[in-house]
């Protein structure tokens, strides 16, 4: 998809919205989503989050004493200066390293981090593979790598409530609330045009990684995968 070469650009004019609309849109799903994806997270002293946004994760992932410290990486400033907002509004500040970059590309050396997250940013690679293959080059072995990610209801009623939601109602209400004519529109098309499941799981094996697993969320509305580097 090309929003996806401008994907800093497309958050970039969201940011202000963005935690509200999903919040509220999702009603507050996402939270427990977040929740769920860190408690499958074993303690690490240096995390590392890809596509730290705006700092939801890492707050959840301070917050339950599962970082002490995280490194978080995202193309979109606006976001991650709402992030910083958050982060330093909970004490948390000199906790929290905010670094602008590319997921393909990371500016970090080799085995430099305990573990690895990423919520709903994986989807959003230019490639996916380079960016897997990212994080297993900056994990330290024995580390894992704990991804949320959207996935594709199997259930044809759950789909098809699904597709209602996201086709329509989702990007008309984000258009509206956003004044953005394309991003939500994009969400929409991105969850579509991704793999989820066993097919996800593929790329982090071929990334490397072992010990893979995953756990449906809402009827496989998302999923959370982990995986190690051995």
């Amino acid at each position: 998809m090309e929003e996806k070469q401008q994907i800093g650009q497309l958050f970039d004019r969201i940011a202000g919205t963005y935690d509200g609309l999903n919040h509220g849109l999702s009603m507050n799903t996402d939270r427990r989503w977040r929740r769920k994806t860190v408690k499958c997270m074993p303690e690490a002293d240096h995390v590392l989050d890809v596509a730290i946004g705006t700092a939801d994760l890492t707050i959840e992932m301070l917050r339950r004493g599962k970082a002490q410290h995280v490194t978080g990486i995202d193309l979109s400033d606006n976001m991650m200066a709402i992030g910083e907002s958050k982060v330093e509004s909970r004490k948390w500040k000199d906790c929290v390293e905010f670094v602008h970059g590319n997921a393909q590309t990371m500016p970090f050396e080799e085995a430099s981090f305990d573990g690895v997250t990423c919520a709903f940013g994986c989807r959003n690679f230019q490639n996916l593979d380079e960016g897997l293959q990212e994080m297993y080059r900056v994990l330290k072995p024995g580390g894992q790598v704990t991804i949320l990610e959207f996935s594709y209801p199997a259930n044809r009623l759950v789909r098809a409530l699904y597709d209602l939601y996201f086709s329509h109602i989702l990007p008309t209400i984000g258009r509206i609330v956003s004044r953005d004519k394309t991003a939500y529109t994009y969400l929409n098309k991105s969850v579509k045009h991704f793999c989820w499941g066993d097919e996800f799981v593929k790329h982090l094996l071929d990334a490397g990684f072992t010990e893979t697993s995953y756990k449906n969320l809402s009827f496989g509305i998302a999923m959370i995968y982990t995986a190690k580097k051995t």
